[in-house]
């Protein structure tokens, strides 16, 4: 499994009416994670656009466990777990003071081919051995 990790701050923008940040934006830090794993794959957005695949997320699942709070620094973990019939990342999102695990999630993605749309039934094999760890 391959792992990258985002740093940010809870800024004034990202919260909601309680002054925690809005369950909304949790998906925008998921984003940020997942681009910087697939640019550390070399897989990023301007390679998958070269490929001549999109990616579409088809699944989203958010658990929320803690409320992230003004001012409080947190990291976003993303990991590739599967790779070969469709991408599948999971995430932790832990307060950096504590290490404590505020919310997990994870994103599936599909391969459809640019040129028709038609959605594909595995990864592209050229895609799975970029992906694939390295000995």
């Amino acid at each position: 499994m391959r792992t990258a990790t985002i740093v940010t701050k809870a800024q004034f923008h990202d919260l909601d009416p309680m002054n925690v940040v809005w369950h909304g934006n949790h998906v925008r830090f998921l984003e940020q994670a997942r681009t910087e794993l697939m640019e550390t794959l070399g897989y990023s957005f301007r390679e998958m656009q070269a490929s001549g695949y999109l990616w579409p997320i088809v699944d989203l699942r958010i658990k929320y466990l803690r409320p992230i709070r003004f001012g409080r620094e947190f990291a976003v973990d993303a990991t590739l777990v599967e790779y070969e019939n469709r991408l599948r990342v999971e995430y932790r999102i832990r307060d950096r003071q504590t290490d404590e695990v505020l919310a997990k999630a994870t994103t599936i993605q599909v391969a459809v081919k640019a040129d028709t749309g038609e959605l594909c039934m595995e990864i592209p094999g050229a895609v799975v051995e970029m992906l694939r760890p390295k000995p």
